[in-house]
């Protein structure tokens, strides 16, 4: 049973839904941008008999609070993280992040090391040298001008080609606020101009599992080689999906997710 409910920041609520069993390893699942913790939930049940399931509605996204002004930066949205985690009393955990959700889940671990065991990143690109995808004008318009099927059309590059995607992701686009949107883009491109994810995750040592989609239309699939420069990462190249193996192909996602988990994740309690 998903437990979800909100807890209150400075600069605006944050929505939090759990499952799993309390007692068990702790997983958080950070969801990517134009997305919410909704994202995941093909896979909760499959991680649920062996973990407990935090996922979070970064500021901006899903049922959390989108703020005019506030700081959409990485850094930042980490650190409304970590808190959401101490108020849950979460001392240890493994972070799982999808597409940019992976780069919050760096700054949590920069910020953090004491709370983030490891790490596991979904078709995440390294850098801005790795961004591929072709910025579609219908992108700019106003949400509620288009139908479901133009939504489809500009998340397409989202997922392998032929994908058929689900009406439940649809109306997560359609929620977003477009100003919100643009800065959580700006704001991710910024943290990773800065400095590469490899590079800020090579020092940290924590253990790192990437699964990346060979038909990606967003990243280029070749630059999830870029991790193997991170001391102990792995490298997992997934055949027929795209930029996101959470929503096209779940079990499987999650068979690699729980394979380095039973290695790598904190003892309960």
């Amino acid at each position: 049973m998903t437990i979800s409910n909100g807890k209150a920041l400075d600069g605006g609520e944050i929505h939090v839904c759990q499952d799993g069993p309390s007692g068990a390893p702790t997983l958080l699942l950070i969801h990517g941008t134009a997305a919410s913790a909704r994202s995941w939930e093909p896979m909760v049940p499959l991680l649920t008999e062996s973990h407990h399931v935090i996922r979070i509605d970064l500021l901006g996204c899903g049922r959390s609070a989108k703020p005019d002004g506030e700081s959409y930066a990485v850094p930042d949205q980490a650190r409304r993280v970590g808190a959401v985690l101490d108020g849950l009393g979460v001392d240890q955990m493994v972070v799982v992040g999808h597409s940019s959700g992976g780069a919050v889940a760096t700054a949590l671990a920069e910020q953090r090391p004491d709370l983030v065991t490891a790490l596991v990143f979904i078709n995440t690109g390294p850098g801005m040298a790795a961004y591929v995808a072709k910025e579609a004008p219908i992108r700019a318009a106003s949400w509620a001008d288009l139908t479901d099927d133009q939504i489809r059309k500009a998340m397409s590059d989202g997922f392998r080609p032929g994908f058929e995607i689900p009406r439940s992701y649809v109306d997560q686009f359609r929620d977003i606020d477009f100003a919100v949107f643009g800065a959580i883009s700006q704001a991710i491109r910024a943290y990773l101009d800065e400095r590469t994810l490899p590079q800020r995750l090579a020092p940290l040592g924590k253990p790192l599992l990437v699964l990346f989609g060979e038909e990606d239309r967003r990243w280029r699939p070749s630059s999830a080689g870029d991790y193997r420069a991170v001391p102990g990462a792995t490298v997992e190249m997934l055949p027929g999906v795209g930029h996101s193996p959470n929503l096209e192909d779940p079990p499987r996602t999650a068979r690699h997710l729980l394979a380095f988990t039973a290695n790598h994740a904190p003892q309960a309690g």
